[in-house]
């Protein structure tokens, strides 16, 4: 019995990219707005990329439970040029559910994760395509370029978690990267294996290895709509991937409480100190009130942490489904088209 697994098989060179093909995952939330723009600009990217590599493609649109029309424009969305698959969720189950729908319904070899509200630039595909196919990377990620139309609390904060999950870890993540990025099929296949249900989709990406290339960019401003990403649920996901990817807060809450033992002793040895030398007593109400508030305190956070984490350990035991599949339907690009029943579900 072997605990790894080989995916040598699925390299690429430049000749193989192109049997291999491209799958471009974009999950989707009340993204009616952009959406059938944002097809047009891939379909111009798949002919330049079928004109410069031969390469053969298609997009998977994960619909994660929107509430407006965009399944109804997605299932409208022609087939010209590339393959198109809509994959509808049961309900909204989070964009790492979404992106994990879209990479399980994949049927090329190497994958493209890119958002639905055309802040990720199809123009810096290519480049992304280039990295795989010509310099023989495997992961091909982006990243901010700058953070200068931030608040200067937000870069702190970004900074600050950035720091704390690869406090101690082995395979850091790169600050500022995101989602949109591209996976050769060996990386793609190898991420397939990861089991877990609470997932990092960035931490795993970047976690699996292989050879890597980071590509700066600069968002472009949303076309449509706003964010869902409100500062409390940034806080909440930021919650998610530490708990999900690291042990960081674990090791931050046993040093915490080495340091405030510490404190505790060298205050002992202060009060003895004084009353040794001096002969007076220190009050001792409020110095008392005060330490106990303290470890109350500490005590609190650190057994709200080992909560999340136990949390994170009853929600795989559970092993529920990471999301559940509601409608999928397919179009080729020469004209065929399928449907699936509504019954139709998928259990990783």
């Amino acid at each position: 019995m072997t605990l790894g697994s080989d995916v040598s098989r699925l390299t690429t060179t430049a000749a193989s990219a192109a049997a291999k093909g491209l799958s471009i995952v974009v999950p989707l939330y009340n993204e009616a707005a952009g959406l059938a723009l944002l097809h047009e600009r891939l379909i111009g990217l798949v002919k330049t990329l079928k004109a410069r590599y031969g390469l053969t493609c298609e997009v998977v649109y994960v619909d994660d439970g929107s509430a407006d029309n965009t399944l109804a424009i997605a299932r409208s969305l022609a087939a010209d040029a590339l393959d198109v698959q809509v994959v509808s969720l049961s309900r909204n189950f989070g964009k790492e559910a979404a992106l994990m729908a879209g990479l399980d319904h994949a049927r090329r070899g190497a994958i493209l994760f890119m958002d639905g509200d055309g802040q990720h630039p199809p123009s810096l595909v290519e480049k992304l395509v280039a990295h795989w196919i010509d310099d023989g990377y495997d992961v091909v990620y982006t990243a901010k370029a700058h953070r200068d139309n931030e608040s200067f609390l937000r870069r702190q904060a970004v900074r600050g978690f950035y720091a704390l999950i690869n406090w101690g870890a082995r395979q850091k993540i790169p600050e500022d990267a995101g989602d949109f990025r591209l996976l050769s099929p060996r990386a793609a296949a190898a991420l397939r294996q990861l089991p877990e249900r609470n997932r990092f989709f960035k931490g795993l990406s970047n976690w699996i290895g292989f050879r890597q290339i980071r590509v700066d960019y600069e968002p472009a401003p949303r076309a449509h709509g706003v964010t869902t990403f409100s500062p409390g649920r940034l806080i909440g996901l930021s919650i998610e991937g530490l708990t999900s990817f690291s042990v960081a807060p674990l090791r931050f809450a046993s040093l915490l409480g080495v340091l405030l033992a510490i404190s505790a002793f060298l205050f002992g040895l202060t009060i003895l100190w004084e009353v040794w030398t001096t002969g007076k007593q220190v009050p001792g109400y409020p110095s008392l009130m005060i330490g106990m508030m303290t470890i109350g305190g500490v005590q609190l956070i650190m057994i709200g942490i080992v909560g999340e984490y136990i949390g994170k350990i009853l929600s795989e035991l559970k092993a529920r489904p990471i999301y559940f599949v509601a409608e999928h339907n397919e179009k080729r690009a020469d004209g065929e088209a399928t449907a699936s029943a509504s019954e139709r579900t998928a259990a990783e």
